[in-house]
């Protein structure tokens, strides 16, 4: 006997449970879990943009649940992320707003070309963080206002990589290590993603039922991924984020053909 419910059988909830858990979990380690989730509520009969209003949904439990994580193992200090938070919200609220007025797909073209150079950055980053981190430097203000509502905006306009990018940045321009710098990261995706979904909300796109049903995935798959980046630290991250950067790459430049 199939049971359904609002007309979708148990079976879609559990599949989508499933692959928001592993996308939560990979989510937390390197970003990109949206790489999961959007072809699975595709395959599951969402419309695209159902599709991205529903993976916002799902997508903040995931982020909200590594960022607990991560503030109470004291990996972050929430009461000096007031401004990055802030600039981040207003920076995604703006891209979420604009979405149907820019041509987000001409951006899109450019995102695998920055994901490939993010990769290779991870790849040698032993080597060139400490050299950028020593000659380019942000403060915690000029961070926050340049970097936080930029990749806020992207987050919220186009959305893939924004983790990849925040960390890099993190790395880079702030001097975090990597644990510090996914940590911080993931706060900053929460943000984004809760604004982001705080706009989708006014426009019925959701489809609630299975955005809740993947919720619940989404953060008990973020559990086990932010476990794994304290205990694991650079040693799993760094490949996690690379090979997630080339299969974004490739999927994007995938769809653009």
């Amino acid at each position: 006997m199939d049971i359904t419910f609002f007309d979708i059988s148990l079976w879609v909830y559990l599949a989508l449970f499933a692959a928001a858990f592993l996308a939560g979990a990979v989510d937390a380690i390197a970003g990109g879990g949206g790489l999961i989730t959007v072809p699975v509520l595709l395959a599951a009969g969402l419309s695209p943009v159902e599709a991205l209003a529903t993976n916002k949904l799902q997508g903040c439990a995931g982020t909200l649940s590594a960022s607990y994580h991560f503030v109470k193992t004291k990996k972050v200090n929430l009461s000096d992320m007031w401004l990055p938070i802030a600039m981040t919200a207003i920076g995604s609220i703006t891209g979420t707003l604009l979405v149907s007025y820019l041509d987000s797909q001409l951006l899109l073209k450019a995102v695998p070309i920055i994901l490939i150079a993010v990769a290779l950055f991870f790849f040698f980053m032993p080597k060139i963080q400490p050299y950028i981190a020593s000659r380019f430097s942000l403060s915690h203000t000029q961070f926050a206002i340049i970097i936080g509502t930029s990749f806020g905006f992207y987050d919220g306009l186009i959305g893939p990589g924004t983790g990849a990018f925040f960390s890099t940045a993190y790395l880079c321009l702030m001097g975090f290590t990597i644990v510090a710098a996914t940590a911080h990261t993931k706060i900053l995706n929460a943000t984004s993603n809760c604004a982001s979904l705080l706009m989708f909300a006014f426009t019925g796109h959701i489809i609630w039922a299975l955005g809740i049903a993947m919720a619940l995935g989404q953060w008990f798959g973020a559990q086990v991924g932010s476990r794994l980046v304290i205990t694991k630290g650079a040693t799993l991250i760094r490949p996690m984020v690379i090979f997630m950067c080339l299969a974004m790459s490739i999927k994007l430049l995938w769809s653009n053909t």
